[in-house]
């Protein structure tokens, strides 16, 4: 049984830079965070990568979960040192599920090779409209419960055969989203039987196959009519009543989407957020770019005596025990996978449409929030 006093098992931080200075590694060796998130800042090559987990990895006691957002398309952290896999509606458009397999597979090998051991995906939001401006933008496997469910769970098993831990996002589902939840909270006014028939259907299908769940930070009124404009991240109908009892992911581990975004920064202070959180039944809560809120968070979290954080440290516990150590790290292996995901690439957009759309992802931006 974990100690309850290890309460930064309960965290899940990004890291500032491409190497551990001094002041961070402090930090972090102080409050042995349960996990950490990578983002492009964080990458500036291979070797660098990988001695940059390994190092993270060395000074935690209990083996972290070390995470990242690699889905594909503009999604893919890791297109700053390699090829880009296509993205979700790629996949969805071409309409084989052999390339949805091959890319789960070398998604798993490429982040085993570097020491990723989960990885923040698969999206399970519906995209009724490719270009709605809700953050869901090509990352989408259907227009459709159906589509999604078979696409998405193909790309999970082929990716947990490589020995990476999943994760469906997002909880209870961006699908009605009219705003981008990285800049202001959506409000999602639908009935509970329109959500629990469509938004809430490839959640319902494939949790036996999800090691975790990022919940979302909409408001949905038919959940939370008695607070306005409450996160779905922070609340303990959605999390506790509807995830954990009625959906039965009662020993599955959650986690809140990024506590930095826009949705959470403009409608909740910090530690309302963290005490939110927790108590709403969350395992994890995450937070991205705000570095060095995790020690204000962590005592939030201490002056917090009526938490009994017991559960929640028994189902971090519970998902670390399956965590699988990292693949030996060459670059002629990251050359292979890297030239396998380039072809993957070819074989699902054409040759000349590959080129064509890997000049206009050098013109991006190395940093997404998303």
């Amino acid at each position: 049984m974990p100690d309850p006093s290890h309460r930064g098992q309960l965290l899940l931080t990004g890291v500032p830079g491409t190497e551990l200075d001094a002041d961070t590694a402090r930090r972090f060796k102080t409050l042995q965070p349960g996990g950490f998130i990578l983002f492009g800042r964080n990458i500036e090559s291979p070797a660098q990568l990988r001695k940059l987990i390994d190092d993270l990895r060395d000074l935690s006691e209990v083996e972290p979960i070390i995470t990242i957002d690699q889905e594909g398309g503009r999604v893919s952290r890791l297109r700053l040192i390699g090829n880009e896999p296509p993205n979700a509606q790629q996949f969805r458009d071409r309409g084989d599920r052999e390339l949805i397999k091959r890319h789960g597979r070398l998604t798993g090998q490429i982040l085993n090779l570097f020491g990723f051991n989960l990885d923040l995906c698969p999206v399970l939001d519906i995209s009724h409209d490719d270009d709605a401006d809700n953050s869901l933008k090509g990352r989408c496997y259907g227009r459709d419960v159906g589509e999604v469910i078979d696409n998405a769970g193909v790309f999970n098993r082929a990716m947990r055969e490589q020995g990476i831990l999943s994760c469906g996002k997002h909880f209870p589902g961006y699908t009605h989203a009219a705003c981008d939840a990285h800049e202001e909270l959506p409000v999602i006014d639908r009935s509970r039987g329109e959500i629990e028939a469509e938004e809430l259907a490839p959640f319902r299908a494939l949790l036996p196959e999800l090691d975790s769940i990022m919940v979302c930070h909409s408001h949905y009124p038919a959940f939370d009519a008695d607070r306005p404009r409450w996160p779905a991240s922070l609340s303990r109908n959605i999390i506790t009543g509807l995830l954990r009892d009625q959906l039965g992911f009662d020993n599955g581990l959650v986690m809140t989407d990024d506590l930095d975004m826009g949705a959470i920064l403009n409608e909740v202070g910090f530690e309302e957020t963290i005490r939110g959180a927790l108590t709403a039944g969350n395992d994890l809560v995450m937070i991205c770019h705000r570095v060095e809120m995790v020690e204000e968070a962590d005592a939030v979290i201490a002056a917090m005596p009526e938490l009994d954080v017991t559960d929640a440290l028994e189902r971090v516990h519970r998902l670390k025990k399956r965590l699988r150590p990292p693949a030996p790290f060459s670059l002629e292996a990251f050359a292979e996978i890297d030239a396998a995901i380039w072809q993957l690439r070819v074989d699902t957009l054409g040759e000349e449409r590959a080129k064509e759309l890997s000049v206009e992802d050098g013109k991006r931006s190395p940093v997404e929030t998303y």
